[in-house]
């Protein structure tokens, strides 16, 4: 099977600052990885160098075997990356089915699935995007890049500054979508221990390299490397697989 992404070598960075240096990864249909790592490290900007909004110094990006690296960010939202960014970037002043009808591409993802999965939205189909609630709007942003029927999906932080009940809530969603679609799913995220029981694939950046490598149920399961590199403790580790 082709790997549908595959980063080889990518070092990225804004204006004459490396921030992500020389970082390998590969993802089959279906793969969702994680991709944890304290503050600063470089995990947005991996993520925007695959976008395509950082500089790059060197490297290639290709999804399902296609060449991508040359590409503008909107020439490889049409080779299949969608993007849920840390600032959601939907359209406030539509209601909830104008932002997801207004981008829509033909697949397996629309609007009446959308609604399906986020029950919530259907409730608030007419309401504005400044009507919703953090929760609601996150929802929202990522109901937008499904509909465009992506081959590769990028979250970054999905569940900063939600509520608990909401976190859960969406985290049981994208266990769902990594589970019935053939997407290659990368998720930044801070709470190391709740992303980790929903993906597959695991890598820990440091100072813009790759420190770990491994499954998500090794990861877990491994205190040291998520003392070490997260700060995340022992007895936190062991409540991670409870």
């Amino acid at each position: 099977m082709t790997d549908t992404l595959v980063l080889d070598r990518i070092t990225a960075g804004y204006g004459e600052a490396v921030v992500v240096n020389g970082v390998s990864l590969t993802l089959k249909a279906g793969e969702a990885l994680a991709l944890l790592g304290r503050n600063g490290v470089g995990k947005t900007t991996l993520l925007n160098a695959i976008v395509g909004t950082t500089r790059r110094f060197g490297g290639t990006i290709s999804v399902d075997g296609r060449d991508v690296t040359a590409l503008r960010p909107d020439q490889r939202a049409h080779a299949g990356i969608g993007w849920v960014p840390q600032e959601r970037n939907i359209f406030k002043s539509l209601t909830v089915e104008e932002n997801l009808t207004a981008v829509a591409r033909p697949g397996p993802w629309d609007v009446t699935r959308v609604y399906a999965m986020f029950p919530r939205l259907r409730e608030r189909k007419n309401n504005l995007g400044n009507q919703l609630s953090g929760g609601e709007q996150q929802m929202l942003a990522v109901g937008r890049a499904l509909v465009l029927n992506p081959r590769v999906l990028l979250l970054d932080e999905p569940t900063e500054g939600l509520a608990p009940i909401i976190v859960e809530e969406l985290l049981q969603a994208l266990n769902r979508i990594f589970r019935e679609d053939a997407i290659a799913t990368i998720v930044v995220e801070q709470h190391a221990r709740k992303i980790l029981k929903v993906t597959d694939k695991a890598i820990i950046l440091d100072r813009g390299a790759i420190v770990y490598e491994g499954t998500s149920a090794a990861l877990r399961e491994d205190g040291s490397a998520l003392e070490q590199h997260l700060g995340v403790g022992q007895k936190t580790a062991a409540r991670a697989h409870g």
